[in-house]
């Protein structure tokens, strides 16, 4: 990462992160596609209502993982051999406290949330077990977010693809074998997701308690250190503020969702599985981003960030344009592969053609909000997402989708707020390099 070429290494380190993500969104799709065929619309809807509550929980926590992986990543370019056995066993230990807490929340505040979302009658009892269920798996969902970042840190992006892969098989055939073959519902795609979870967190651990490199595990090691803590949630706690800022908006155009009734329910939870695919593009060239120019702005190595920037920034935007035009272009197709319902399909074909079309403009934030976390400036990008994202989709639902309560209407808030967003957070970028970075050489 610190010297030689740049886009072949760059490019290798992302596709890997890519593809865990988009193979992980597979096998979620796999899980969607038993519960739509062999448990019924209700059930497919009250899977897909769970997504956006369940990123708004966790999220914070995973923007401590991300911080995790910047800190360690400038000590690695530092050399810091005993800084960096503080950090990695100061993130495994928020990991596990962070995943328990989760875990607790979740038992709790399950029912009050589907409630509170206008989530139809007929789905709310499904949707609050499926809820419960999954957060029994936080600590395992944790320290997988966690180990595997500290992986990225020194560019193993390889191995969490591989263990990833047979977890996901291991969710697969366990869906089929609750779900179809045991007449389970919403409780039997939940438990194979703890299952399959616990295998991938377990096992990356045990890589890192056998690794012989700088980010060796032990167990007897854990602690948490104070500074160490601090350093990572300056970087973590605005990334996951950030995260938390987009859920929330999600969060509030599932409930305009949850008004339109099961139907539309069902036909966002379909769409939305081809709109990640475009997002973990975009957003491993933004970790890629992250993590080598940490590296390389730890080790004082100005020029050569400025290169790993440009392509980053072209990676994201090319290869989510790719993406998305193979998705748009068999939309209607790849939706019947989740269901039979002709409505369905339709209104999920309208959001793929207004949401997935438009997500290189998303990859634009992801990659700019990357950079800037990796050259120390966090709460930048949080408070423009706060601003261009949440308060652009708030504004909206009771402007535009108040006056003309439709499905249309509701999902053209995607691409609306992040073309504002992507504007103000380059424009955020260059006033940073030029008055922090430029100003100091």
């Amino acid at each position: 990462m610190l010297s030689g070429p740049i886009v072949r290494p760059l490019v290798m380190f992302a596709l890997p992160i890519a593809a865990t993500s988009i193979l992980q969104q597979l096998f979620n799709s796999a899980d969607v596609a038993v519960v739509g065929k062999y448990a019924g619309p209700n059930a497919l809807a009250a899977v897909g209502a769970n997504t956006p509550v369940i990123n708004l929980l966790i999220n914070l926590f995973v923007g401590l993982s991300i911080g995790a992986n910047v800190v360690i990543a400038h000590l690695i370019g530092q050399n810091d051999n005993s800084e960096i056995k503080k950090a990695v066993h100061t993130s495994i230990s928020l990991a596990l406290i962070s995943g328990v807490l989760l875990m607790a929340i979740g038992q709790v505040a399950a029912r009050p949330i589907v409630v509170a979302l206008s989530t139809p009658p007929e789905v709310v009892d499904d949707t609050i077990l499926y809820l419960r269920i999954f957060f029994v798996g936080m600590p395992f969902l944790m320290l997988y977010n966690f180990t595997s970042a500290i992986m990225r840190s020194y560019g193993d992006t390889k191995r969490p693809l591989i263990v990833l892969t047979i977890s996901g098989v291991i969710n697969v055939l366990l869906n089929l074998l609750f779900v179809a073959g045991f007449d389970m519902s919403v409780d039997g795609v939940a438990i194979a997701t703890v299952v399959a979870t616990a295998f991938s967190a377990i096992s990356l651990l045990l890589m890192l308690m056998r690794s012989k490199t700088n980010v060796h595990v032990s167990l007897r090691a854990l602690m948490l250190d104070k500074r160490m803590v601090g350093r990572i949630a300056s970087v973590g706690l605005p990334a996951g503020m950030q995260g938390v800022v987009f859920s929330f908006s999600n969060v509030l155009i599932q409930n305009g969702i949850n008004s339109l009734g099961a139907k539309a329910m069902a036909a966002a939870t379909t769409a939305i599985n081809f709109e990640y695919y475009t997002y973990f593009l975009a957003n491993a060239f933004g970790q890629a981003a992250t993590t080598f120019i940490g590296q390389n702005y730890g080790a004082g190595q100005i020029d050569r960030c400025r290169k790993i920037i440009k392509t980053c920034w072209a990676g994201g935007i090319i290869s989510t344009l790719v993406m998305a035009a193979a998705i748009v272009v068999y939309a209607e197709p790849l939706c019947y592969l989740y269901t039979s319902d002709a409505v369905v399909v339709s209104l999920a074909v309208v959001r793929i053609y207004m949401v997935t079309a438009f997500q290189f403009v998303n990859s634009v934030i992801e990659v700019t909000s990357g950079i800037l976390r990796a050259l120390g400036h966090s709460v930048v990008p949080a408070i423009i997402c706060v601003m261009g994202v949440c308060g652009v989709r708030v504004v909206w639902l009771y402007t535009a989708f108040s006056y003309s309560p439709t499905y249309e209407v509701l999902t053209a808030v995607y691409p609306f707020s992040w073309i504002i967003t992507s504007i103000s957070i380059v424009v955020a970028f260059v006033w940073v390099w030029k008055r922090k970075i430029v100003g100091i050489l």
